[in-house]
């Protein structure tokens, strides 16, 4: 029961956190592209919530995360405001690579000098099986 709690309090935090962070002033946040907050786990008693951040020009990653976590205090007063619970989450901005990672996992698949060829004497086991 507390796990799916706790799984729709990452939820609102997220979707919280992603609204909150359009509004932010700090330059390195806002004048960027795209930011974007993948996933959040909060700690069983609330006290500690880990974001995890991905931003589109991976040149401004390190820029984006210290404007964040410049402007953590805030984030966690408007989130407090926003979600009314007993403690408010201490944020810790981690940034995520899994977009990027996907991609070149994506582009090592499709490259056909790096996988192997199809094998010719399968193709014949298939044929028997069909």
């Amino acid at each position: 029961m507390a796990s799916n709690r706790i799984g729709r309090i990452n939820e609102e935090i997220q979707r919280e956190l992603a609204e909150q962070i359009r509004f932010l002033k700090d330059p390195r946040v806002s004048q960027v592209g795209m930011v974007s907050i993948i996933r959040v786990d909060t700690t069983g008693d609330l006290r500690y919530a880990r974001v995890w951040v991905s931003v589109l020009d991976k040149n401004q990653e390190k820029d984006v995360m210290r404007g964040l976590k410049s402007a953590a205090g805030y984030l966690r007063r408007e989130l407090g405001r926003a979600l009314q619970l007993r403690y408010t989450p201490e944020l810790q901005f981690i940034a995520d690579d899994s977009i990027s990672q996907g991609a070149h996992i994506l582009e090592v698949l499709r490259d056909p000098t790096r996988v192997k060829p199809e094998n010719p004497n399968n193709t014949a086991v298939l044929d028997e099986e069909e």
